[in-house]
């Protein structure tokens, strides 16, 4: 699920890169990447309690100018946190790791990868991919980690956002500090809404507060969170406004509420409320996914059909068409080179060669004349023409899609522009799979000769009729001319050769068998083209198209992806698998 969900943050921030940030789709987009680095960061957690190398991390949030700096020196009991007038001092992550050794900060490290530590002194306001992590001691905390965090209101706050949500992540314990006029903040209540599935003890600050007003504004902060949440009101401490130190009793007393919350810690939950938080925001995420999606079944559809409707074509072009048809024929005329007369098969080779020189010279001058115009086969011509036409054919119904598809009109307008494009490619790539497709074919005929011949040595009679006529010198001739490429089974001269010797073996007894050798022969091509041309070439070639489409545009995250995603979300028995 991390690698899901880390694929799909990316796939976010690339898309996102090519919006306007004063647009709406740029805002939506923000919203699930916050939401993603957040709960990309809480499973990376998850590991490193798994693995034992994760200390208690205590996170001072809150909006800016609330005194989350002030809160955070104040429960160390030394002044470690920079204090400003100035808003949004604070745009790093700056930990204070409460009397704790290196090795039990390696995690922590390990965690912030991408980010780099430096010392809390050569912080750069310019360089916000920073942290800091200093070494403390104090009495007044057991051992942990505390981190003083960048606001989440300031203008700027966007900019250092990921350093923030990677604090909030990684908190066991949030102390929530605002002042009374920041408490009502939307920014405040936003975020503590996106929080709440993480299921982190919260311990409430209310800081800067007149005798005057500390009721009415604590009594206002209650209402508000039993509005934005569900779950039990948090311990809350008021702090009036001082120019001095607080007093030691209010510090002992926000200390003691702190550690009630550190008591309230259930990593072994940790789990659960990941996928808590996945479940309450996955349709959200993947709502523009489901709609590339869509678009891509509805092409996958589109592609089936064509190739389904060609395969059509075929039959009735090619296979079942009475002049165009000639691959069972090119059988028979094998079978007529296997009907040799014992004893006189050197003499009638001889003879085959005088008769048909002159007509093999004859047609090979004319193939070399016309070779790249003209296909080499009947079958090449209708195959080629249909392959165009499937080319034609999706481009149409992708136009269809553009008017009738506005959500995803930009994906299907991108998918004609990627058609036209490897159109020519995938053509040509057709063109010679059809030629290796012809040269593997020839041995299925060859088979169907050989049948047809072991069926006539069952009958000697028609087997000497047959040889009688194979010695003639018309049909030894055509038979050689034909394979010697001269002549098409077509032409004039042949027609009523092969006719004659179609017409005999029909008639004869071996009649049925001629046709059950002609349907499988048109069985095994068929399966033939489908496969290696139509299915391997053309359907393969087009549902590949999306993929490369540009990178920057789309999400690219297949059907098959989203749904082993989904299966492990829904796992219960070990709650969340993390990948």
């Amino acid at each position: 699920m991390l690698e899901f969900i880390t694929n799909l943050k990316q796939r976010y921030q690339i898309i996102q890169s090519g919006f306007a940030e004063d647009g709406t789709q740029w805002t939506v987009f923000q919203t699930c990447i916050e939401q993603l680095i957040l709960i990309e960061s809480f499973l990376l957690k998850g590991q490193f309690i798994e693995q034992g190398r994760l200390p208690i991390n205590i996170a001072v949030i809150g909006p800016t100018q609330s005194g989350k700096s002030t809160v955070v020196n104040l429960l160390l009991n030394q002044n470690a946190a920079g204090v400003s007038p100035l808003a949004g001092y604070t745009v790093h992550p700056q930990g204070f790791a409460v009397d704790l050794t290196a090795d039990a900060l390696s995690g922590i490290t390990q965690y912030f990868s991408g980010f780099q530590e430096v010392q809390q002194h050569t912080l750069d306001h310019d360089r916000y991919a920073c942290y800091s992590l200093n070494p403390i001691s104090t009495n007044k905390l057991p051992e942990c980690v505390l981190w003083d965090t960048p606001d989440f209101d300031s203008i700027d706050a966007h900019s250092y956002r990921e350093g923030a949500l990677k604090s909030l992540a990684l908190a066991d314990v949030l102390v929530l500090v605002v002042s009374k006029e920041k408490y009502a903040d939307q920014s405040v209540w936003d975020t503590m809404a996106l929080l709440e599935a993480l299921n982190q003890p919260v311990l409430v600050v209310v800081n800067k507060l007149t005798a005057e007003s500390q009721l009415i504004v604590v009594d206002s902060f209650k209402e508000r969170w039993q509005q934005v949440r569900h779950d039990k009101l948090p311990g809350i401490m008021p702090i009036l406004f001082s120019k001095g130190e607080i007093p030691e009793a209010q510090q002992n007393e926000l200390l003691n509420l702190l550690n009630n919350s550190i008591n309230k810690i259930k990593r072994k939950k940790h789990e659960v409320a990941a996928t808590s938080f996945i479940k309450q925001h996955w349709q959200s995420w993947l709502a523009p996914v489901r709609s590339e999606q869509e678009a891509q079944t509805t092409w996958q559809i589109l592609i089936d059909q064509a190739i389904k409707q060609a395969l059509v074509e075929y039959q009735r072009d090619y296979l079942d068409h009475p002049q165009h048809y000639d691959t069972f024929q090119n059988a028979l005329i094998k079978l007529l080179t296997l009907l040799e007369v014992p004893g006189l098969a050197n003499v009638i080779a001889q003879s085959r060669k005088l008769l048909a020189w002159p007509l093999r010279k004859v047609f090979s001058a004319g193939k070399r004349k016309y070779n790249q115009s003209y296909p080499k086969t009947q079958e090449t011509a209708v195959l080629q023409q249909i392959a165009e036409h499937v080319f034609l054919q999706m481009g149409d119904k992708i136009l269809d899609q553009v008017d009738l598809s506005h959500e995803n009109n930009k994906w299907w307008k991108a998918i004609n522009s990627q058609l036209r494009q490897e159109k020519g490619i995938i053509l040509k790539y057709f063109e010679h799979s059809t030629e290796v497709y012809h040269a593997g074919f020839k041995q299925e005929i060859e088979n169907t000769a050989q049948g047809l011949y072991r069926k006539l040595e069952e009958h000697p009679a028609l087997l000497n009729g047959l040889r009688a006529t194979r010695v003639t010198a018309d049909a030894a001739m055509l038979a050689l001319a034909v394979q010697a490429g001269g002549i098409g089974l077509h032409d004039l001269l042949i027609a009523p050769a092969m006719l004659s010797v179609t017409s005999y073996l029909a008639e004869s007894a071996i009649g049925s068998y001629l046709q059950r050798a002609e349907t499988e022969l048109k069985h095994q091509q068929l399966n033939a083209v489908k496969q290696q041309l139509f299915t391997q070439v053309i359907q393969q070639a087009l549902t590949g198209l999306p993929e490369k489409m540009m990178r920057n545009t789309y999400f690219n995250i297949s059907t098959r992806q989203l749904a082993e995603a989904e299966a492990q979300l829904e796992q219960k028995r070990h709650g969340l698998r993390i990948l």
